[in-house]
């Protein structure tokens, strides 16, 4: 039996803290892949069904909406059978999934199909995240999860890239088709890792007990300040995914291969302050950077607006205002999860699957904020984001403050 300290015993057939952050990596990385892959193609897919902005994107909205409830399918379902084969399940499922999207025939069609890729990808996100629970301590994990981040980091750089390239040479359906393949890749490391979860500190899957976790977790203000407060700028991400292909290609008229670069650049920015923060936390602690991340996100998200509303620096304003925002993730993602699972070992999966719930469903939210709100300007989504970043440093403020851990 391994502690889950720093330093301490790791399971048999351990192959090393870098090749498992490395794996975890990649399997968080499908998920982004697969919103971020197919984004440069949206007004393509628009044109060929004969549909409008908001019919298109609910293959966006349907996929985090599906996400969210996956993970709290999954959550539990990893503290009763362990992470490794549930994660594997959840892989199989997600390629499925994609396949179907390749052969889509309308909007909805497209749209029920990503909610089957979405609910097969909430495995490896959120059982990921309870591995290094598992494995590591509170500080170790923020750190680790940074580290992730990096590893996770190449996926939204590089996916629209990816994508928009495959459009050049193929139709948009050869995208999802690559998107299966990337799944099944990311994959095959987990074969050869050991299982993480102990079969003593295993729980029962049943439904009072599933239940009981998540009421535990929902009366615990300490987890769901945490969790608000992370949740806000992952809404805030959101309605910028959502968001930027109609900005930058319709309003800016950016081709969609630049799409891609432009895209890259923000993720750059994300990856540069993971690194940071898995530095900064085994120095300063999470709980402190944490902080200066939610007021950081609030500020930025301000003047993001103001350029938005008054047309200041034009498109380079807006590129340049949204990659500082998004810096500021790296700073509140990785330190808000650690804080939300810290408490709360021995149902690590559950609280895992309930912060990612809350996530996407801000995401969902705010993704439609921006579809409904749209007016043609970049107002709706940097208003957007604005309102979403207020929301978890106001969380993070009123709920956690001074108190005491719970566990």
């Amino acid at each position: 039996m391994f502690d889950g300290l720093k330093g301490g015993p790791r399971p048999p057939g351990w192959r090393g803290d870098v090749g498992f952050i490395f794996m975890l990596g990649a399997l968080m990385a499908i998920t982004p892949s697969a919103v971020d892959m197919y984004l440069p193609a949206l007004p393509t897919i628009g044109r060929a069904f004969n549909a409008t902005q908001d019919q298109v994107q609910l293959s966006l909205s349907g996929f985090f909406l599906a996400f969210a409830f996956g993970q709290l399918a999954w959550g539990p379902i990893g503290d009763r059978y362990g992470r490794r084969g549930p994660t594997l399940m959840g892989i199989a499922l997600f390629a499925v999934g994609s396949i179907g999207c390749s052969f889509a025939r309308d909007p909805i069609e497209l749209a029920l199909w990503r909610v089957v890729q979405a609910l097969g990808a909430a495995a490896g996100v959120v059982l990921a995240r309870a591995m290094v629970r598992d494995v590591f301590d509170r500080d170790r994990s923020a750190s680790v999860m940074s580290l992730m981040m990096l590893v996770m980091g190449a996926a939204p750089m590089l996916a629209p890239i990816l994508g928009s390239q495959v459009l050049k040479l193929f139709d948009w359906r050869a995208i999802f088709v690559v998107l299966a393949a990337l799944g099944l890749v990311a994959g095959l490391p987990l074969l050869r890792q050991p299982e993480t979860l102990s079969e003593n500190n295993r729980r029962s899957a049943g439904f009072a007990s599933v239940m009981g976790a998540y009421a535990r977790l929902l009366r615990d203000p300490r987890y769901l300040g945490y969790v608000i407060g992370g949740a806000g700028i992952f809404g805030a991400m959101f309605a910028y995914i959502s968001g930027t292909p109609f900005v930058y290609i319709e309003l800016f008229g950016v081709a969609p291969d630049t799409y891609g670069l432009l895209f890259a650049l923000n993720v750059v920015g994300m990856m540069g302050s993971n690194f940071l923060n898995s530095r900064l936390v085994l120095g300063m602690g999470s709980d402190a950077a944490l902080r200066i991340g939610l007021l950081a996100s609030v500020v930025c998200g301000a003047v993001l607006l103001a350029i938005a509303a008054t047309g200041a620096f034009g498109l380079a304003g807006i590129v340049a205002g949204l990659a500082i925002m998004l810096a500021c993730m790296g700073l509140i993602g990785s330190n808000a999860m650690a804080g939300a699972l810290a408490d709360h070992p021995q149902i690590a999966g559950a609280a895992s699957a309930l912060a990612g719930f809350t996530q996407f469903v801000l995401g969902a939210i705010s993704g439609l904020m921006v579809a409904v709100l749209a007016d043609g300007t970049a107002v709706p989504m940097c208003a957007t984001m604005f309102a979403m970043a207020l929301l978890g440093y106001g969380a993070h403020a009123l709920l956690v403050g001074k108190r005491p851990a719970v566990a």
